[in-house]
């Protein structure tokens, strides 16, 4: 196979963490119709107190059809020996080591903490608004806690849509690009509120003992009740232990969210976890006004919650805490750390859940997971549910949304020899309806998105074309 033909599957990695802190969704709602308490809508065994629909589905399931796959027999080294310091975006990896998912459904976890979104809409004050915004971008790591699968690759043209009228927005993604790899993504509230739009294009590189995620593509969000638009791009993600001990995630990098008709800013840092582990899952920022005026503090973990407090309070705080830093740094100062070598790197010790300075405001919590949560890719209640397939959407759905995928399907039931199988025959078919395209000099053309440029940054981007759900998909390619 040369490198035009090499079918890539290893566009988002592997995903873990080991952090604990399970907390239930603070009560959040918003005058209408759409009740946007989160901490209900997803709550495990009380299916009647969430009346939620999704492409006719009126209750969601809250467990997969068959238990995780052990991947206990297969060594990721075999693939990824030759790999260091090389990008992995062509490199094929055994279906052991995905979860049932496309990357197209893991873009729409974004939207679980949706709430946050309508909150922000509802805010008087740019401050505040921003406040939940931050709140939101930080969320949309989170569902990769302890997730040490990596999601199906998608095929060009790939497409997913999501409708949950309880959570009040709708959501649609197409795979745009095969080489380089690009998801673009849009959604939209039902009470016309918000726009939500992107595209990502991760790009991943094998470092010997990790592998890490370099984001790449704009993350826009438009509140139109304020003729506002907030732009962002993901931390970085590194994977450690690939190769050998007990898989271990770490976020790290800066991420700016700026206001474009305010000029307010939110610069977040998500820290690397550090000597001992301190600093595993930590997030600090500021927002700050646009004459760089710092306004608010934000800390916390993008694993458990965020907390906001004035800026005065929290210098006054920290400097009581150097104080006692200060008396204790001699204990520490005879312990060195330890070199690089060819073991596994020990995973963090997770340090107790976030110290709560007096006065601070909670800008939001992760979402409880189901007890059997670790029997399911650690899905969470909201990802359980993202390829159900009921009796009948089939007549709704266009050919080429992923729930209909057969390998994908085949690994949520269990059956993994019937999922390789089905993944090796998608490859080969797309690998095939390129070699067509190549003879009859054509190029694929998208259907639901045309690339331009971020209409506020100006960098290129993946722009929605509309009329997805006015539902004609007669000119849908065969793609499954």
């Amino acid at each position: 196979m040369n490198g035009e033909e090499e079918f890539f599957d290893a566009v988002t990695g592997f995903d873990s963490d080991n952090s604990s802190g399970e907390f239930s969704e603070a009560h959040q709602k918003v005058t209408g119709m759409i009740d946007l308490d989160t901490s209900k809508n997803n709550r495990i065994g009380k299916i009647g107190e969430r009346p939620s629909q999704e492409n006719g589905i009126q209750k969601h399931r809250t467990s997969l059809p068959a238990p995780m796959f052990s991947r206990s027999d297969f060594s990721v080294w075999t693939i990824l020996k030759k790999c260091v310091g090389l990008e992995l975006s062509k490199i094929t990896m055994p279906i052991a080591f995905n979860e049932p998912l496309s990357f197209l459904q893991r873009i729409t976890e974004y939207m679980e903490h949706v709430y946050l979104i309508h909150r922000a809409s509802c805010q008087p004050q740019p401050l505040e608004r921003m406040q939940s915004v931050a709140a939101f971008a930080v969320s949309a790591v989170a569902s990769q806690w302890e997730r040490t699968g990596k999601p199906f690759n998608p095929l060009l043209g790939e497409t997913y849509e999501l409708i949950r009228e309880d959570l009040g927005f709708r959501f649609i993604s197409e795979q745009v690009s095969h080489h380089p790899p690009i998801s673009a993504f849009h959604s939209e509230g039902l009470n016309h509120d918000f726009l939500f739009h992107g595209s990502i294009y991760p790009k991943l590189k094998f470092w010997g003992k990790s592998v890490e995620a370099e984001p790449r593509g704009t993350i826009t969000l438009e509140l139109l009740k304020h003729n506002e638009a907030y732009t962002w791009t993901n931390p970085t993600c590194c994977v450690h232990n690939v190769i050998i001990g007990k898989l271990w995630i770490e976020q790290y990098g800066t991420v700016e969210i700026l206001n474009h008709r305010t000029g307010h800013k939110c610069v977040l840092h998500f820290k690397p976890c550090g000597l001992f582990g301190k600093e595993l899952h930590k997030v600090e920022g500021h927002i700050q006004d646009k004459n760089k005026k710092k306004l608010f503090v934000i800390y916390g973990k993008w694993t458990e919650c965020l907390w906001g407090i004035d800026p005065v309070s929290y210098e006054s705080f920290k400097k009581q805490e150097r104080r006692g830093d200060h008396l204790r740094k001699a204990k520490l100062d005879d312990i060195s750390g330890k070199a690089d070598s060819d073991v596994a790197d020990d995973v963090p010790v997770a340090q107790e859940t976030v110290q709560v300075i007096p006065g601070s405001k909670l800008l939001w919590r992760i979402n409880t997971r189901p007890p059997n949560s670790a029997q399911m890719y650690n899905f969470t209640s909201f990802t359980v549910s993202l390829n159900e397939l009921e009796t009948g959407m089939e007549k709704t759905l266009p050919p080429t949304d992923c729930r209909l995928r057969p390998d994908i399907r085949g690994m949520e039931n269990g059956n993994m020899d019937l999922a390789s199988q089905e993944k090796e025959r998608l490859e080969e078919k797309q690998r095939e309806a390129r070699r067509e395209r190549a003879r009859e000099e054509a190029e694929w053309q998208t259907r639901w998105f045309y690339p331009g440029n971020n209409p506020y940054t100006g960098t290129p981007d993946w722009l929605y074309a509309g009329d997805y759900f006015e539902r004609n998909f007669s000119d849908c390619p065969d793609i499954y």
